[in-house]
């Protein structure tokens, strides 16, 4: 994409993020990297579903502001939780659009100490993996930059404790998707739960599932360890499913 199409695409996801409840008032904040060392963002406090292509803010690793301001944007700063997104974009080359925002269900669990760990959608075990959660952080500041440093270099979905999410992809859309994904999820468990105990998934249908991610490209370091840990032993080596075909 070039510029202009991405700053209308960043403004159609404000869009699509305030219709979707999954951020309110000012908050939430988006960005995408527009070449190496320029990273084109969201300015602070502007309500995200009614922002325009020109009020847009370009910036550089350093947090500093490159862009020549305009009538439009002269009187705004960049996100505050610009550190946040930076740090995404330095962990990681192949990101090139991060999304944060305050999906209701996905914050609900963090709140209740739920989290992720008794996931059983299958879609989301294949697009999202095994979902970290960080301890609580205070926004707007290098806390939160600092709670995902580590975790971003090896997952696309993260939950900020009592705060909200952040996902990052190798194309801004597959961000917001992913995000979709992960607060879809979360309203599924949080009724799941309220109907009765969850059943897991079967080992050697979580074991296939792995294989499947693998096989889509959405692998990241450290899986087998996580979703072993998740799911239990055997799911990422395969051992499980060998069994049941053994015993068949």
């Amino acid at each position: 994409m070039n510029e202009s199409e991405l700053r209308e695409q960043i403004c159609h996801i404000g869009r699509l993020l305030y219709q979707n409840n999954l951020i309110d008032s000012g908050s939430g904040n988006i960005s995408a990297r527009l070449a190496p060392g320029r990273i084109l963002c969201t300015p602070s406090g502007l309500a995200k579903g009614f922002m325009r292509p020109e009020q847009l803010i370009i910036v550089n690793l350093d947090g500093e502001r490159i862009d020549t301001p305009n009538e439009a944007n002269a009187d705004l700063g960049p996100t505050s939780e610009l550190p946040m997104h930076l740090e995404c974009y330095r962990q990681r080359e192949d990101v090139q659009g991060v999304v944060h925002a305050h999906p209701p269900n996905a914050v609900a669990l963090t709140l209740t100490g739920h989290g992720f760990s008794e996931c059983v959608i299958p879609e989301a075990i294949v697009l999202l993996g095994a979902i970290p959660v960080t301890p609580y952080a205070t926004p707007s500041g290098t806390e939160n930059r600092d709670a995902v440093s580590q975790l971003v270099r090896e997952h696309d979905a993260i939950m900020l404790a009592y705060h909200g999410s952040l996902t990052v992809a190798d194309n801004l859309w597959e961000a917001y998707l992913l995000l979709e994904t992960l607060e879809h999820t979360a309203k599924i468990l949080a009724t799941a739960r309220s109907i009765g105990p969850i059943v897991p998934l079967p080992a050697h249908q979580v074991s296939k599932l792995f294989a499947l991610r693998k096989k889509l490209g959405k692998y990241r370091q450290g899986d087998e360890a996580r979703f072993e840990a998740a799911w239990g032993p055997g799911v990422a080596s395969g051992e499980v499913m060998n069994a049941v075909a053994g015993g068949s």
